[in-house]
């Protein structure tokens, strides 16, 4: 019997995307002939992962899974196509997964994928995956996760287009009512809507405010208009756009999406609930995935496509 080495298993793993467990297994009933093994866990249904590592999965839905108003987690889980992210095995898995990273103490995506499975404790979350993507037949992958605790406050969330957008929004506050959390829903739906990259102003780095400035310098000197303008007057027409920019990337400083004035501010709104109900109330932060954001899209539509190049 020839001994099975961890570097053995691991290099199957690597070649089949199969659980640690399963390679072993396989290496063992194999007398540790590495093809051999392959075709085990791959007439398992456990190595099919491996034939679609070359794929892009930028479909999924993201999910939120809550402990009362104090901690919340949202996870993305991406498929090659729309329609398996439709499908209720699909979401039921992306649910589970959601509730594992809830509990989960892991720091990154390596440590959390080589935990214990929940639902399952001779699993890891890798191997629940794998076998989740034998059954469905299409590439999955959990992408990311990130936790929010509230520390002095609540937390709420709000998730839009069936899990395309999932958002958490955490706030500092000695009121935690209805009407609150009502506001703060309100607020994660504008983040979910609007996108923005900051909080407020203070949260914008300078180096950020440096390079934002540099490009719209480089764009005044571009302007006919501005040509032997003072350089005072060119300085200021730099400050007036990033104050502009900064309106739409900072969330307290954009207009409240329900304003009835359309003109009220979210940090204006804040301040009305606040004083509504006698509450100190602040964001603090918030946290906004959009599913498949950044990743590569297959192009599906071939007519399309098949005209742009005749053209």
């Amino acid at each position: 019997m020839a001994e099975i080495t961890a570097s053995m298993v691991k290099e199957l793993r690597e070649m089949t995307g199969a659980g640690m467990m399963d390679c072993k297994k396989a290496l063992s009933e194999t007398n540790g002939n590495m093809e051999e093994a392959v075709e085990v866990l791959r007439k398992n249904g456990q190595a099919k992962a491996v034939k679609k590592e070359g794929r892009i999965a930028a479909e999924g839905i993201c999910r939120i899974a809550m402990d009362g108003d104090q901690k919340a987690v949202v996870v993305e889980v991406n498929s090659e196509t729309d329609f398996v992210a439709k499908n209720e095995v699909f979401q039921e898995f992306v649910e589970a997964v959601a509730q594992q990273a809830l509990n989960s103490n892991a720091a990154d995506m390596e440590s959390f994928l080589a935990e214990k499975w929940s639902a399952d404790a001779s699993m890891t979350v890798n191997d629940a995956l794998v076998e989740k993507i034998a059954k469905i037949g299409e590439k999955l992958s959990i992408r990311r996760f990130e936790k929010v605790e509230a520390e002095n406050g609540c937390v709420v969330s709000y998730v839009h287009g069936g899990g395309r957008i999932g958002v958490i929004v955490e706030a500092e506050t000695d009121v935690v009512n209805e009407a609150v959390k009502e506001a703060l829903t309100n607020l994660a739906m504008q983040v979910a809507a609007l996108n923005p990259k900051y909080v407020a102003t203070s949260d914008v780095s300078e180096e950020f405010k440096a390079h934002e400035k540099e490009i719209l310098a480089a764009q005044i000197a571009q302007d006919p208009k501005m040509a032997g303008k003072p350089e005072k007057v060119i300085e200021g027409a730099v400050i007036g756009r990033l104050n502009k920019e900064l309106k739409e990337v900072c969330l307290l400083e954009q207009v409240y999406v329900k304003a009835e004035d359309g003109k009220q501010t979210v940090a204006q709104y804040l301040a009305q609930v606040a004083k509504e109900n006698g509450a100190k109330l602040a964001v603090k932060r918030f946290v906004r995935f959009e599913t498949g954001e950044g990743l590569e899209k297959k192009n599906e539509d071939f007519a399309a496509e098949v005209a742009a190049q005749l053209k």
